[in-house]
C-alpha cells in the first residue's frame, strides 16, 4: 500500500513539474513577445472613451491577454528560443526551486563529489551525505538545487484539526532503550526541525510527543504522521486520535504503557507531579513514573493524551447513599502509619493518602475514587435489624442466619427466633472495618457466634416453660449481656427481641391437654355452682308458692267460716221472724190451719232444700280447700321431704285446733295406792279456780263432739287422714 502510494505521489510530482515548466515557458514567451512588440510597434495609449467602449469582459481580461497583432509567424520562433533559454538556464544551471505557501520541500541529494555516504543504520543526512536531507525548504525561491544532483519533493503541510491529535513515528534517530517503548521528547520545534531532533538525541520509532491542533511543516522523510484521517492505514481507530473526554459523573482510571516497572509489593504507580494529567509523558517519565496501573485518576474534562502512552477506563464516581458512610481501604499510598492510638488494639487506622484503612470515612455524596486501587466498604449508619429466622431484611446481611436450636434445663430441644437491632456510628465505622473487614464479617464472625452462644448457654439454666412464661425476663437479660458484649467491637446494641418460641410438640400436647382439663374443671365448677344456685332458686320459689297457697287456703277457710256463720245467723233471724209470723198468723188465722200447715210444710221443704244446697256448697268449698292443701302438702314434700313437711303440718294442726297432748287431769295409781281419784278431784277443783270468771268446767261435763278430721288430698293422690285423739294419747 505504501509503495503504491509513493509511486502515485511521484507521478503526480512529475506532472506538476511538467505543468510548472510549461507555465514558465509561456511566461517567458509572453515577456519576450511583449518586448519585441514594444520595440516594433509602440503601444498607443487608449483614451478613456475608447477604453469605456470595450466590453466589460474584455476589460477584465485585457491585462492578461497578449496581442500579437502585426507579428508574423516567423517572428515567434526567436521569441520561443529566447524564452526557452531564459527558463532553462536558471532552472538547469541555477538550480531554482519554488516552494508554495502550504508546501514543504523535502531535499534528496543524489550524489556527492567526495562520494561520502550515510553511516550505517542512518536514513537522514546531516552533513551533506547523499540521501534524504535533514533540512527542508520553506516557501519561496531556492537556488542551487541542480536537477542532476538534487531532487526536491514538495509535500503539503501537516494540518491537525481541532479536537484531534497527530502521532509521530521517527524513521531515524538513536535506538530506544530496552526499558522504554516510546522515543523521548527532545527540543525540535514540534518535530518541524529534523536536524535538532537528530542532534538532540531523538530516538527512532514511536514518539512520546505528539502534535496538537495546528499546521506544521514537517520533514516527512524522517517523520511519519498519523492522523484521524489516515489512522485506519496504520491499524488504529480514528477515535484514538481525538481529544479524550471524561464525562462529568465519571472518573478516568489510567494505565500507562511506558515507564519504569512497578516495584514488588505494589499494584499501581505512585502519583507523579507536574505532568499535566498525563498530557506531558516525558515529565511523567523523568519524574520516575511507573508503567501500569496508576494511583492518580483523571477527572471530568478534555485531555490531549497519547494513546501509545496512556489508556483510560472510565468508571462511575463512587456514590455513598444517604444513611451510609464509606470506609476507604487503600491498597496504595504512603507508608503505613497507625494513628488509631494505644487503646485500639484490634486493628490499624491511617490518615488519608496512606496505605490501609483511612480513619476518616466518606460521607454521603459522589466521590472521585480510583476503585482499582481502593476499596470502599459501605457501612450503614442507621439501625440495622438482623433476624435469626426465615425472614431476611433488604440489606441481606442476615441471609445466612436461621432460628437458634437450644436445649433447655429439662432436656428439651426447641427452636428460638431472635431479632437483634444494632447501630454503627459514623466515626466508629473505620474501627469496625479495621477490626473485622466488612459488615458481613461483623455479622458472620461477631454477632452470630456471640448471640447464638449466649442463648444456647442461658437456655440450659431454664426449662422450656420458663421461656414461655417468663419471656420478658429472658429478653431483658439477653439485651443487657449482648449490649456489653458488642460494645467491645464498637457496635451499639439497640435492643434484643425474642420472637417465636417453638417448644417440642409432645410437651406442648401435654400442656395443652392439662390446660384443657383445667379449663374443663373450672367450667364444671361454674356449672355446678350454677346448678346449686338454680336449685336454691327453685326451692325458694317453691317455698314462696307454698306459702302463698297456704295463705290463700287460710283466707279461704276463714272466708268460708264467716260465710257459714253469716248464713246461720241469717237463717236464725229468718227462723225467728218466721216463728213470730207463724204465731201471729196462727192466732189470726186459726181457721186456716190446714192452709198454713201446708204453707209451713212447703216452706220447710224449701228451707231444707236451701240448707241442702248450702251444705253441698260448703262441702265443695271444703273439698277445694283440701285439694289446695294437698297440693301444698305435695309441694312441701318435694321441697322439705316427706318427714320434715309432715312434722311441720302436725305441729300446725295441733296449734290451730288447740289439741291437748297432755290431759288436764291424770288419774291413776301412785305406787300401787288408790289415791288417784282423790288427786283427780283436787286437780279439778284447782282447775276450776284458775278458770276465767264466769267459766265453770265440770269434770262431768260431756265432751264436745269429736269431729272427724277432714282428709287431706295431696296433688290428686289418695286422701291422707290424720287422726289426733283428744283423750291425751297421741297415736
Amino acid at each position: 500500500m505504501e509503495g503504491s502510494q509513493d509511486s502515485s505521489n511521484k507521478s503526480k510530482q512529475k506532472q506538476n513539474k511538467i505543468l510548472r515548466f510549461a507555465a514558465s515557458v509561456i511566461t517567458t514567451l509572453t515577456l519576450a513577445g511583449s518586448i519585441y512588440t514594444a520595440s516594433a510597434n509602440p503601444i498607443k495609449k487608449a483614451t478613456p472613451q475608447e477604453f469605456a467602449s470595450v466590453p466589460t469582459q474584455i476589460q477584465q481580461t485585457q491585462p492578461t491577454t497578449i496581442q500579437l497583432a502585426g507579428v508574423s509567424p516567423w517572428g515567434i520562433v526567436p521569441i520561443i528560443v529566447v524564452g526557452g533559454v531564459v527558463i532553462f538556464v536558471p532552472l538547469f544551471f541555477g538550480g531554482l526551486v519554488v516552494i508554495g505557501e502550504r508546501e514543504v520541500g523535502i531535499v534528496i541529494k543524489k550524489f556527492t563529489i567526495s562520494g561520502r555516504g550515510l553511516p550505517a543504520g542512518r536514513l537522514i543526512a546531516m552533513n551533506g551525505e547523499a540521501g534524504f536531507q535533514a533540512d527542508t525548504l520553506a516557501p519561496g525561491w531556492h537556488w542551487g538545487y541542480w536537477p542532476w544532483q538534487y531532487s526536491v519533493k514538495k509535500e503539503p503541510v501537516v494540518v491537525v484539526p481541532q479536537g484531534e491529535i497527530a502521532l509521530i513515528v521517527a524513521e531515524d534517530g538513536t535506538h530506544t532503550p530496552p526499558e522504554r517503548i516510546l522515543g523521548k521528547v527532545v527540543e525540535c520545534d514540534n518535530f518541524q526541525d529534523a536536524r535538532k531532533f537528530l542532534t538532540n538525541g531523538g530516538e527512532k520509532g514511536r514518539q512520546m510527543g505528539f502534535l496538537t491542533a495546528g499546521t506544521y511543516r514537517i520533514n516527512t522523510a524522517l517523520f511519519k504522521i498519523i492522523t484521524a484521517a489516515n489512522a485506519s492505514k496504520h491499524g488504529m481507530s480514528p477515535e484514538h486520535l481525538r481529544v479524550y473526554h471524561v464525562a462529568g459523573d465519571k472518573v478516568g482510571i489510567v494505565t500507562t504503557l511506558d515507564g519504569l516497572p512497578i516495584p514488588g509489593g505494589e499494584i499501581a504507580g505512585p502519583v507523579i507531579a507536574a505532568h499535566d494529567n498525563f498530557q506531558n509523558g516525558q515529565r511523567f517519565i523523568d519524574g520516575g513514573g511507573r508503567r501500569g496501573l496508576q494511583e492518580q485518576i483523571l477527572l471530568s474534562g478534555s485531555w490531549n493524551l497519547n494513546p501509545w502512552f496512556v489508556q483510560v477506563e472510565q468508571v462511575p464516581m463512587t456514590e455513598i447513599p444517604i444513611g451510609y458512610v464509606g470506609v476507604v481501604i487503600s491498597f496504595v499510598g504512603k507508608a503505613h502509619e497507625d494513628v488509631s492510638g494505644a487503646a485500639f488494639t484490634h486493628g490499624n487506622l491511617v490518615n488519608p493518602g496512606h496505605k490501609g484503612v483511612w480513619i476518616e470515612p466518606l460521607y454521603p455524596g459522589k466521590h472521585p475514587v480510583n476503585t482499582r486501587v481502593m476499596k470502599i466498604e459501605l457501612v450503614p449508619t442507621t439501625n440495622i435489624v438482623l433476624n435469626w429466622s426465615s425472614r431476611t431484611e433488604r440489606h441481606n446481611y442476615d441471609a445466612k442466619l436461621g432460628s437458634l436450636t437450644v436445649r433447655s434445663k429439662d432436656g428439651f430441644a426447641f427452636d428460638l427466633e431472635i431479632a437483634q437491632i444494632i447501630h454503627v456510628g459514623a466515626l466508629d465505622a473505620p474501627k469496625v472495618i479495621s477490626r473485622v473487614g466488612s459488615m458481613q464479617n461483623l455479622v458472620d464472625h461477631v454477632l452470630e457466634p456471640t448471640i447464638g452462644n449466649y442463648f444456647r448457654n442461658s437456655a440450659q439454666d431454664y426449662t422450656v416453660l420458663d421461656f414461655l412464661s417468663a419471656r420478658s425476663e429472658r429478653q431483658a437479660e439477653a439485651a443487657d449481656y449482648i449490649r456489653v458484649a458488642l460494645r467491645a467491637y464498637d457496635v451499639q446494641a439497640i435492643d434484643t427481641l425474642i420472637g417465636d418460641i417453638q417448644p417440642p410438640a409432645t410437651l406442648m400436647q401435654t400442656q395443652t391437654d392439662r390446660k384443657i382439663a383445667e379449663e374443663q374443671r373450672k367450667t364444671f365448677e361454674v356449672q355446678q355452682q350454677a346448678q346449686t344456685q338454680r336449685q336454691q332458686l327453685v326451692r325458694e320459689t317453691a317455698l314462696a308458692d307454698i306459702q302463698q297457697d297456704m295463705v290463700k287456703s287460710e283466707q279461704g277457710v276463714k272466708i268460708a267460716e264467716l260465710k257459714a256463720q253469716a248464713d246461720i245467723q241469717q237463717e236464725a233471724v229468718k227462723s225467728e221472724q218466721g216463728v213470730k209470723i207463724a204465731e201471729l198468723k196462727a192466732n189470726a188465722k186459726v181457721k186456716e190451719t190446714t192452709g198454713e200447715a201446708e204453707a209451713i210444710r212447703l216452706r220447710a221443704d224449701a228451707e231444707a232444700q236451701s240448707l241442702r244446697l248450702k251444705s253441698l256448697a260448703e262441702a265443695e268449698a271444703i273439698r277445694a280447700t283440701g285439694n289446695a292443701k294437698a297440693e301444698a302438702y305435695h309441694a312441701g314434700v318435694e321441697a322439705l321431704g316427706s318427714q320434715g313437711y309432715t312434722a311441720m303440718q302436725l305441729m300446725q294442726i295441733i296449734g290451730d285446733r288447740h289439741v291437748r297432748l297432755i290431759p288436764d287431769v291424770l288419774v291413776g295409781a301412785n305406787n300401787g295406792t288408790s289415791n288417784g281419784l282423790v288427786d283427780g278431784l283436787l286437780s279439778m277443783i284447782l282447775w276450776n279456780q284458775t278458770a276465767k270468771p264466769g267459766e265453770i268446767i265440770s269434770p262431768l261435763q260431756p265432751k264436745p263432739p269429736v269431729t272427724e278430721p277432714e282428709p287431706i288430698q295431696l296433688n290428686g293422690n289418695s286422701p291422707v287422714v290424720v287422726d289426733f285423739p283428744l283423750d291425751g294419747n297421741v297415736g
